[in-house]
């Protein structure tokens, strides 16, 4: 499949989740072209230059009322709300773990927090970063049902709330970062290194997102530009990951698989 095949079948893919939705008179682009670039800027994994220039010079045919740059980059963010409409729904059993998101190196820490004033520093794995973290919940075939972003410096514990939301529909596999002496949601599950090996899909989806989404390191200097992009990312991640259907073999178990979707 080559990309202009792949993108035409994404965006016929979007329409489906975007019919009552209606382009408003004066807009160029329908919603369902909106939601398509916000998908393929998050899949490609660039800055906005980037992201923009390759669009323009190989697929402009088709998308010709293409705005500019920073206007297109506006629309992402007004609207990314309808990013949500991708999320999956819950099961029974689900896991949730936090990934680190580098803005810069930390020894550049003091030169970006002169211009810029979003992240913090943090540790992500077992080493420090400066940016931002973001909390996944998934369902059982490694679908994200939701997540909600922080900087860098919060600890995982400040997403129990986004945990507790789901009390009574999901019993939710955590770590131990996630346990607080103060109490844990009941629906969390805290499980010590080495058990629970289902938590391990959370894993390979960090891992697909790192891979295939390049999306360990973001340059975003604004914050809502920064949860815009998370937001899309987590929505083309459950299009994709279902993409051909959840497969299962002999054994019952499933594989997640992206990389035939690297751009």
């Amino acid at each position: 499949m080559t990309t202009t095949d792949f993108i035409i079948e994404l965006f016929c893919r979007v329409d489906e989740h975007m019919t009552s939705v209606e382009k408003h008179p004066q807009a160029k682009l329908y919603p369902s072209e909106i939601v398509t670039l916000a998908l393929l800027f998050a899949l490609k994994g660039t800055s906005s230059r980037h992201f923009y220039r390759w669009l323009k010079r190989d697929y402009l045919p088709l998308f010709p009322n293409l705005p500019e740059r920073t206007r297109l980059t506006r629309l992402f963010k007004t609207h990314q709300d309808w990013a949500a409409r991708f999320l999956a729904e819950p099961t029974i059993l689900g896991v949730t773990d936090s990934f680190g998101i580098e803005f810069c190196h930390p020894v550049r820490e003091l030169r970006f927090r002169q211009r810029q004033r979003i992240g913090k520093k943090g540790k992500s794995n077992s080493r420090w970063i400066f940016g931002g973290k973001l909390c996944v919940v998934l369902n059982k075939w490694g679908a994200v049902v939701k997540w909600q972003a922080a900087t860098a410096n919060v600890s995982d514990t400040e997403f129990h709330p986004l945990l507790k939301a789901f009390e009574g529909q999901m019993i939710i596999c955590a770590d131990t970062g996630f346990h607080s002496k103060a109490g844990d949601p009941e629906n969390v599950k805290i499980c010590e290194r080495g058990t629970w090996n289902v938590r391990m899909v959370v894993e390979s989806v960090f891992s697909l997102l790192t891979r295939v989404c390049h999306s360990k390191q973001m340059k975003h200097r604004v914050w809502e530009y920064f949860e815009m992009r998370l937001g899309f990312l987590m929505a083309v991640f459950n299009l994709l990951l279902q993409w051909r259907g959840i497969e299962v073999d002999e054994a019952g178990v499933f594989h997640l698989s992206l990389a035939e979707f690297g751009l």
